[in-house]
């Protein structure tokens, strides 16, 4: 499956300043692997040592959480959007 990946402005200096790369695989974590061969380093940002989402990454599904679905192994289809959104956290 040919997707477009979403790229949040705090990665983009892994991929070159692009805010959206093309990527193949048939689930999220396929898509992850794959931008990963041409963009090294991005994974370690998205997932942790056990390859598993980090909880502070939010990857969304043409506007669905993952977490909802079947997160890493969620299905993708041929010109589908994948977005990662990091967490923002703050408050008082």
């Amino acid at each position: 499956m040919a997707v477009t990946v979403r790229i949040p402005a705090p990665l983009r200096k892994l991929t070159g300043g692009s805010s959206d790369v093309p990527a193949q695989g048939a689930t999220i974590a396929a898509i992850i692997d794959n931008i990963e061969a041409s963009h090294p380093g991005l994974k370690a940002r998205l997932c942790d040592e056990t390859g598993g989402i980090r909880p502070f990454v939010n990857i969304y599904l043409n506007d669905e959480d993952i977490r909802f679905l079947d997160g890493p192994d969620t299905r993708l289809a041929d010109g589908d959007l994948v977005s990662i959104v990091p967490a923002i956290a703050g408050g008082a």
